[in-house]
């Protein structure tokens, strides 16, 4: 089972299959998928021991959120939509 220090890094994305699929199943547009595409973004996790922040950075944009392992939450996703989150691990 992981753990939020396992997790604690810079990832860096190396390969996405079937991005553009799903992109286009939750409606995001043509345009937004060709910039998610060529996006290769770098995800940043850090952790206070209870919370988790979870920043992602392209050369397009950044997004970031905080949230607390087992609690829902609702975020706007980087093309605009709100989604329900549940954090667990």
């Amino acid at each position: 089972m992981a753990t939020i220090q396992q997790l604690v890094g810079r990832w860096c994305l190396v390969e996405s299959k079937g991005f553009d699929e799903y992109m286009k199943e939750v409606g995001v547009g043509l345009a937004l998928r060709k910039m998610g595409a060529i996006a290769k973004p770098d995800c940043i996790i850090t952790s206070d021991g209870k919370n988790l922040t979870i920043k992602t950075e392209t050369a397009l944009k950044t997004t970031q959120f905080s949230c607390l392992l087992g609690e829902n939450f609702e975020e706007t996703t980087a093309d605009g939509r709100k989604t329900q989150v549940s954090p667990n691990l």
